[in-house]
């Protein structure tokens, strides 16, 4: 069994399946949708639930991030088992994920000076979250050093993307999430706008109508992104409720790049749904730890 134990908060949106492959811990978000009563994501609410009720009802829920003591509770059961930890964040700009882990680390270190604690701000989210957890659970495998994959991680992440599009900015608005995407701000009838993550911060690309030409863009900002290094990169697509046009996308994609992609669709879950709203969909790529060796 390794000695590294791999975390992450809940916002990375992997598969039960891949969680179970690579024993990643999750640390949950919590929902709310009256400022009361919190929900821990995947255990008090589930995916289907939020977005049953968010095509039912004209809300917009919040999130409240993983405390400290959520942390410094998990931490100390593996530090105490005399393990180390890699810790992986939704990005510091999109949550205090991050800093809550960061002093929960702080606080072990009083007690236990010498226990090795990395916490990783992901500067991504969702499925490119994931697929960069995913990255370091394959490292542990091949049982590098603590040291190695924390600064090959530094490389993957700089190099990862997420290209997608929403139905609609109304949640990315509402929930203050919506940075430099609000240039596409506008009403015209069935337009989709298309946004890229890089270095943890949203950035608008374009304004199409429809979303098969959205899938079309999000596809071709993605070749142009990968081109002449296609098998640098694994690729996975994430999407809200949306699985026959992830399906689309994923034909797209097989038309387009000469490279294997993870067969599931990742759904994209409650914490970071809640600002992308439903039908949202995309296509991530990370880099493959192997370049950086």
């Amino acid at each position: 069994m390794s000695k590294i134990i791999l975390m992450s908060d809940s916002s990375c949106d992997l598969s039960n399946t891949l969680i179970n492959k690579y024993d990643i811990h999750l640390v949950p978000f919590y929902i709310s949708f009256d400022t009361q009563t919190y929900y821990k994501e995947n255990i008090d609410i589930t995916i289907d639930e939020l977005y049953r009720q968010l095509r039912s009802e004209n809300i917009f829920p919040k999130t409240s991030l993983p405390s400290i003591n959520d942390y410094y509770e998990k931490f100390l059961s593996i530090v105490a088992a005399k393990k180390s930890i890699i810790c992986v964040c939704l990005s510091s700009v999109f949550s205090g994920s991050y800093n809550a882990a960061k002093t929960a680390k702080d606080i072990i270190l009083e007690d236990f000076p010498d226990a090795q604690i990395e916490v990783i701000d992901s500067r991504s989210a969702t499925g490119c979250q994931g697929m960069i957890v995913v990255e370091i659970a394959k490292m542990i495998e091949a049982e590098l050093e603590l040291s190695e994959i924390i600064r090959i991680t530094e490389d993957i992440k700089q190099g990862s993307r997420i290209f997608f599009y929403v139905d609609t900015l109304d949640y990315l608005e509402k929930g203050g999430r919506i940075g430099k995407a609000a240039a596409l701000l506008g009403s015209m009838l069935n337009i989709k706008p298309v946004i890229y993550l890089q270095d943890g911060e949203l950035h608008p690309s374009s304004k199409v109508r429809g979303k098969k030409k959205a899938a079309t863009k999000i596809i071709s900002l993605l070749c142009n992104f990968v081109e002449n290094k296609e098998s640098d990169y694994n690729y996975a697509i994430a999407h809200a409720d949306a699985e026959f046009d992830a399906e689309h996308i994923k034909n797209l994609f097989d038309q387009s790049i000469d490279a294997p992609i993870l067969e599931e669709f990742l759904q994209i879950g409650v914490t970071i749904g809640i600002y992308t709203g439903p039908d949202t969909c995309g296509v991530c790529a990370v880099p493959k730890y192997q370049l950086f060796l």
